[in-house]
């Protein structure tokens, strides 16, 4: 290979890698994406009980999903629900609503998505002085982690499917003594996920 053959080559590669990248960007300033808002606009706690290493937990969730996105349209392929108290894992939901598609500037909303049953955990002192301390009180910190396989949609352009990407819901739940939700719980904003521009 000449040095002049070499060096147009060299021209031609860092020619087409700016061409990608100039591309890209303005794909990304035509569409702009932005990742979808999760809130838990309710919760109704009507049972969380703790016998022989067994917690009895009864949670129903109204879950507001908004796509801020003028330009991008999103495929919520499957949901997860994954509720844990005090880093241990006491329920997996899969949600059974079909796959459903959530156009631009769009807002949805799960009602009463239903997390309850029981299950073995092991709480350590401290766990169990929180759980005693929580349970005085009558509020109980619930992590619910939402666990998504999506798609997007830019223009007429489908996405391949995106893994598993989590949405972690930190909820303050009192407990109620009826299915409607208990008075004091505040609406609750979820941390962000970035499901549109990691594939």
């Amino acid at each position: 290979m000449t040095p002049r053959f070499g060096a147009r080559c060299r021209f031609c590669l860092c020619n087409t890698i700016l061409c990608l990248f100039l591309a890209l960007f303005i794909f990304w300033l035509i569409f702009l994406p932005k990742e979808p808002e999760f809130t838990i606009s309710n919760a109704s706690l009507t049972q969380f009980n703790f016998n022989n290493n067994t917690l009895y937990y009864n949670l129903a969730l109204n879950i507001t999903i908004q796509n801020p996105n003028k330009r991008v349209g999103i495929y919520y392929r499957h949901i997860q629900v994954i509720a844990n108290y005090r880093k241990e894992r006491f329920s997996m939901v899969n949600l059974t609503s079909p796959p459903f598609y959530q156009g631009h500037k769009n807002t949805t909303f799960l009602h009463d998505v239903l997390v309850e049953g029981q299950q073995l955990v092991e709480f350590g002192e401290h766990e169990l002085s929180q759980f005693n301390s929580e349970t005085a009180a009558g509020i109980y910190n619930i992590d619910v982690k939402l666990a998504l396989w999506v798609r997007a949609r830019y223009g007429k352009f489908k996405t391949a499917d995106y893994g598993s990407s989590k949405i972690d819901c930190k909820l303050k739940v009192p407990l109620s003594f009826s299915e409607t939700p208990a008075t004091g719980f505040n609406t609750t904003k979820c941390g962000n996920v970035y499901v549109l521009t990691n594939p």
